[in-house]
């Protein structure tokens, strides 16, 4: 996945938009789903996919990962709670009836750990320690990626793009066959990289006529004009543009769109996110960053000419890599999603979209805020262990500290519960584990430790 650096709560009120609202300068507006931690059921999908409509997608992004059901000698590659065809046949057959066109996304050259980390693959690896990056050189490896693809793409029936990656390709050109190709005449690692995704682009072009690849565009923006023009690459793909930051830089994301249309470019998309990229074990979805960020893509969008963006996908992604901690889980994110989609629909922030998503979603308030953590900063292990503690505070917090761990205990069946109706059994351990068990046994010794300093201050 695309990383940003995480910022803080922000406040929903006063970042109305100034101007009177207009339309959505974007024709399409993907719903990314990141199905490589806590792939959701398909009841579920059943569920949010009205609601998603309703908000004003029209589109989603479907990155298969591990979940799709791969045949032959790709078996492999499938998780143990992968879909099967028929709830791929189901998934299509909703968004169809939501009017939500899939594109899917599999990776084909870097973030490719989870072909890559299989006894039967590894041998494909760019760099023999790391399973990111297929080996750009192997005959197999190409052959391995359109495999992918062709199965992917036979399952879907009409599709007009796919989405192909190739984000992140880290220790490209590390590997010893890259070594030695560098050294030969002109070679250079930009030449290697636009290569493969050539060859790949090329496969889907000549395969399936009516399907036009999309590539992501970090790999390729600090490639220089005369490079990227002549490799050809322009007129075989479409490229996305991500930037998640609320800070996001109009100007140069102009400059970088004016450099792609000198480079042939004749289509391209954006990506914002609506989660999953504010911190790699982020629990809450932190909804005025993700605000912010759109506001900038709209900004991007009144600064170049009509009719170059496709369209607009909204990532939320649900780990950084495939072997990363789970962040925001979807039902999480839903939040942040309807914001986000309502005020590319409406061209901006309103108080109007504010009211409108809380109907829709019926919910009281939006509104997210900064808050006082007394725990770390009045009683923290340092302090506890020194005993070097306020009285005042430990009376100030320690009822809510009883209070929370009585409600924590009553609702962890209730929550476990809810998440079985939504993810596979395999993603609520790992979630319970990684965000409930540990908490609640700091919770506990927290109640424990104030109960004790309160007895040595009586």
């Amino acid at each position: 996945m695309h990383l940003d650096a995480p910022r803080g709560f922000v406040v929903l009120q006063g970042m109305e938009e100034k101007s009177v609202m207009v339309s959505s300068p974007f024709e399409l507006h993907l719903v990314h789903l990141d199905l490589k931690g806590a792939p959701p059921k398909v009841s579920y999908l059943a569920e949010i996919f009205p609601l998603f409509h309703a908000l004003g997608a029209n589109g989603i992004l479907l990155e298969y990962e591990d979940m799709f059901p791969y045949d032959g000698e790709l078996k492999p590659l499938c998780a143990n709670d992968a879909y099967s065809t028929s709830e791929i046949k189901e998934i299509l057959k909703l968004a169809k009836l939501h009017d939500l066109e899939i594109i899917p996304l599999i990776q084909t050259f870097g973030h490719m750990e989870f072909v890559l980390k299989h006894k039967e693959f590894c041998h494909l690896r760019e760099v023999a320690m790391f399973p990111n990056t297929v080996n750009p050189h192997s005959k197999e490896s190409l052959r391995l990626v359109c495999t992918m693809i062709d199965q992917v793409i036979a399952l879907h029936g009409e599709l007009r793009w796919f989405h192909i990656g190739c984000d992140e390709v880290y220790y490209l050109g590390e590997g010893e066959e890259s070594k030695e190709w560098s050294q030969q005449g002109e070679n250079t690692i930009e030449k290697l990289c636009l290569a493969h995704m050539k060859a790949v682009a090329s496969h889907v072009v000549s395969a399936h006529p009516t399907v036009k690849p999309v590539v992501w565009d970090d790999m390729l923006r600090g490639m220089n004009e005369e490079t990227l023009r002549d490799s050809g690459i322009a007129q075989l793909t479409e490229l996305m543009i991500w930037d998640y930051s609320p800070d996001l830089e109009v100007g140069s994301k102009v400059n970088l769109i004016e450099k792609y249309l000198k480079c042939d470019f004749s289509k391209l998309w954006f990506a914002s996110a609506f989660k999953g990229a504010t911190g790699v074990n982020q629990c809450l979805t932190l909804i005025g960053h993700h605000l912010k960020n759109h506001q900038q893509w709209l900004k991007v969008a009144e600064s170049i000419p009509a009719g170059i963006v496709r369209g607009i996908t909204l990532t939320g992604w649900q780990r950084y890599d495939h072997f990363s901690v789970l962040c925001e889980l979807l039902p999480v994110g839903i939040p942040s999603l309807a914001v986000c989609l309502q005020t590319l629909k409406n061209g901006g922030y309103s108080e109007k979209v504010k009211e409108d998503v809380e109907k829709l979603l019926g919910i009281s308030s939006l509104e997210t805020d900064t808050f006082m953590r007394y725990v770390t900063g009045w009683f923290s292990p340092y302090h506890r262990k020194r005993k070097k503690i306020h009285p005042i505070m430990i009376h100030h917090f320690q009822p809510d500290a009883l209070r929370l761990l009585t409600k924590w205990n009553a609702v962890i069946q209730e929550l476990h519960t809810a998440m079985e109706k939504v993810f596979y059994a395999s993603a609520v351990e790992e979630w319970m584990e990684e965000n409930v068990q540990l908490s609640l046994q700091r919770l506990q010794g927290t109640v424990d430790d104030l109960d004790k300093a309160i007895q040595a201050l009586s």
